[in-house]
């Protein structure tokens, strides 16, 4: 971080500054100690800590160049075997996905899911079999 002049730091974000650290460190932080370490950097006042940590943790979670390993943040680059696993993982659910809307698609099988035991009786009297329905027209004639 020394090569970096503080007018140039003051310029990145958050997550770049957490960046340079994580790399500077070699280790994972857990969010809070990591937010502080930028908020020190930068000279801001301690309650940019409470007011800004929740922002941080949220563009954190969304930059896919960090991991959160064990509650620690860490550089996704250091991580390779996860990247192996989560691109099988999500090659599986699309293929289940897919799977499932060829089933939604095909005729046979909806058909089979109907209930047989539903019918649909018009000759049952429900009450309303001297129900008659006006359009406005006929509202307006009858006044």
């Amino acid at each position: 971080m020394k090569e970096i002049k503080k007018k140039d730091i003051v310029n990145l974000s958050y997550k770049d500054i957490a960046n340079l650290i994580l790399l500077r460190d070699g280790v994972g932080k857990n969010t809070l100690e990591l937010f502080t370490e930028i908020v020190n950097l930068l000279e801001l006042p301690s309650n940019a800590i409470d007011n800004n940590i929740g922002d941080f943790y949220t563009s954190m979670t969304t930059d896919k160049r960090f991991l959160m390993v064990d509650g620690l943040w860490d550089l996704r680059t250091r991580h390779t075997s996860d990247k192996i696993l989560t691109n099988v993982e999500d090659e599986d659910e699309e293929e289940e996905y897919e799977e499932s809307d060829e089933n939604m698609n095909d005729d046979e099988n909806y058909e089979d899911d109907i209930d047989s035991d539903t019918s649909y009786d018009d000759t049952d009297d429900d009450g309303l079999s001297d129900l008659v329905v006006l359009d406005e027209d006929d509202m307006d004639s009858e006044n």
